[in-house]
């Protein structure tokens, strides 16, 4: 190591040389004397920030030995999977009469009045897999306003507060932005350039997103280099420890927030702190909701809310069994297995600061065997495997619903509220073609419904963008009856239209 003032004493050292030893992981430190002084200080300070104890008994529960025993137990009493109950749950597409959802959505506003509503975004994601750098809230889909994911998040939430103040009290939806290590910056910085899209930065709460070392096959932990521990975010389910570490907890107390709606950046439908989700759920005192869509066939590769030994929960499409799949109601061609989880979720403050950390322990992760790079312990070099090498550990957000007391499940309309963007421009499937498509669909249905008709040349696609600063939802669009309008434009103030 190179020598200067050292950075942390050689007491310090010992002592976190002697926990890794007992840990049986005390071969990360096999290159700190050939670190530089920068280098040992900043692989000092990781491994000081991990809790390796921890670590080894997540890896041992999920991919060692103790995990085996728990598999071989459970293959002998398989799980009970049953679907949703059609009773325990209600639908916007049918069973739901008019009345009901317009007393939900009254309820909703009602709590957006009163400042008891704030919105989490989970924005970990990267746009990698579209072809672009960076953050994927910061993608541009294509619209004719050109807006990011980001932007068009925060429009409806000005929107959504415009239409909740009630005379001198301003209506005030904290937006919670969780980010990850490599979309963090990259995240503040767009925030930043666009004067947070118009909301008050005092009402924007960033928090990352935590990460735990990636192990290899043998339990041993990875070095990503010589100086450093190869780390990986802990899935969408470690927003829960990330918003307690934080102080994001405490920071929606202080501001008397009750009701909370999560999402996902992906999606370009999504109703931020949809006033009828809040209100269907705090209406029956759920400590945890979820929004689902139905199924487009039986064999969409998609997560499904149903029963799993009594308790709610989300098994994947690779879960049950093609006959399962198949499965219908009696007496109808509704899919037995039809709640498709979009990711959209509904908390209680109290259930998130009260019943979760003491949930949390006994929450298991989930193995995702990746190609790691990291150092080969026999020659130094570093290795970029072709086949997975290593095991990333992993929580997801719906792993709490089996120890949901009260749980709200609400069916909406796929075509309203979720356009996901997962794929690559071109590839014809949840990808940034589809989502412009879906919005723009939407926004012609908000002006059909109004009474207008859109015009859209043929041959040609509609072009056809309505500013969530004018609708959130199809509101407000009374003076547009009888008129016809180009389907090619942007409409960003309601008086100034262009008609054929």
């Amino acid at each position: 190591m190179v020598q200067g003032t050292p950075l942390f004493t050689s007491a310090a050292l010992e002592a976190l040389k002697n926990r890794y030893e007992a840990a049986g992981q005390g071969h990360v430190f096999k290159y700190f004397h050939e670190l530089s002084d920068v280098a040992a200080a900043e692989l000092f300070s990781q491994l000081s920030s991990i809790d390796i104890e921890r670590c080894n008994k997540y890896y041992d529960r999920t991919a060692g030995e103790a995990a085996k025993a728990a598999a071989a137990a459970r293959s002998a009493e398989a799980d009970l999977i049953e679907p949703l109950a059609s009773e325990s749950y209600a639908s916007t597409l049918g069973s739901a009469s008019a009345e009901e959802i317009s007393e939900w959505t009254a309820e909703g506003m009602e709590l957006i009045s009163a400042n008891k509503v704030a919105v989490i975004l989970l924005a970990g994601g990267q746009g990698t897999r579209l072809g672009a750098q960076g953050p994927k809230g910061c993608y541009d889909i294509g619209l004719p306003s050109h807006t990011s994911l980001f932007e068009l998040q925060a429009l409806r939430i000005r929107r959504l507060q415009q239409l909740a103040t009630r005379g001198l009290l301003e209506a005030n939806i904290p937006w919670l932005v969780m980010t990850s290590g490599p979309t963090s910056e990259a995240t503040h910085r767009m925030f930043e350039e666009n004067e947070y899209f118009g909301l008050r930065k005092e009402d924007v709460f960033f928090f990352n997103q935590g990460v735990l070392p990636c192990f290899g096959n043998d339990g041993k932990v990875l070095l990503e280099t010589a100086g450093r521990v190869a780390v990986a975010p802990d899935g969408n389910g470690g927003i829960y420890e990330a918003l307690r570490r934080s102080g994001a907890l405490e920071w929606l107390r202080k501001r008397d927030v009750e009701h909370i709606h999560s999402y996902c950046v992906d999606n370009c439908l999504v109703r931020v702190a949809d006033p009828t989700f809040i209100g269907y759920a705090a209406l029956r005192g759920a400590e945890c909701g979820a929004l689902v869509v139905p199924k487009k066939a039986w064999n969409e590769p998609v997560g499904v809310i149903c029963m799993r030994n009594g308790r709610h929960g989300v098994v994947e499409y690779s879960e049950i069994s093609e006959d399962m799949a198949k499965m219908t109601r009696d007496g109808s061609d509704e899919l037995a297995y039809n709640a498709g989880n979009i990711c959209s979720h509904y908390y209680s403050l109290d259930f998130l600061r009260k019943r979760v950390p003491k949930i949390e322990a006994r929450l298991e992760h989930h193995v995702a065997r990746k190609k790691i790079k990291c150092v080969d312990l026999e020659t130094g070099a570093q290795t970029t495997p072709d086949k997975p090498n290593g095991i990333k550990l992993e929580r997801f957000v719906f792993d709490v619903f089996p120890y949901v007391d009260h749980m709200a499940i609400l069916e909406v309309d796929r075509k309203d509220q979720f356009s996901p963007l997962k794929n690559a421009p071109g590839s014809g499937v949840d990808c940034p073609e589809t989502s412009r498509a879906d919005l723009i669909a939407q926004c012609i249905r908000f002006a059909e419904a109004a009474g207008a008709t859109v015009q859209v040349p043929e041959g040609t696609d509609a072009r056809f963008e309505i500013s969530p600063l004018v609708s959130y939802a199809g509101e407000g669009l009374e003076s547009l009856r009888g008129k016809t309008l180009s389907g090619n434009q942007l409409i960003e103030d309601i008086e100034d239209v262009v008609t054929v």
